[in-house]
């Protein structure tokens, strides 16, 4: 789950709970959660920042910019099809090339 960029590494959530053993008025963890959000705000604040440097400050386009929407499952499923049925490189037997030929002709048809 560390290949987001709102995630922090493990060696700086590592520090961060090595902080909190030397904090007196809270817990390693409590230390921790705040630092990571802290961490998070920073990093959301200078994303938006560098966002709006090139593009007019719409509302609703740097929502939608800092919380794009996931690809819908079809979306996936086509996207992998046409990964493996594109590749050069691969021997698909004939048969799963025709099944997965099937499956995207279907899962274009579907709604998101």
């Amino acid at each position: 789950m560390t290949d987001h960029p709102s995630t922090p590494s493990p060696e700086l959530v590592e520090q961060w709970r090595t902080e909190g053993f030397h904090q007196d008025y809270c817990s390693p963890f409590e230390h921790a959660i705040a630092q990571a959000a802290q961490w998070g705000a920073d990093a959301e604040l200078e994303a938006c920042v560098k966002w709006i440097a090139y593009h007019p400050p719409v509302p609703d386009d740097l929502r939608a910019a800092r919380r794009p929407k996931l690809p819908s499952l079809k979306a996936k499923a086509l996207a992998r099809t046409d990964a493996i049925l594109n590749d050069p490189n691969r021997a698909l037997l004939v048969e799963v090339r025709e099944t997965l030929e099937l499956n995207r002709r279907a899962l274009e048809q579907l709604d998101d």
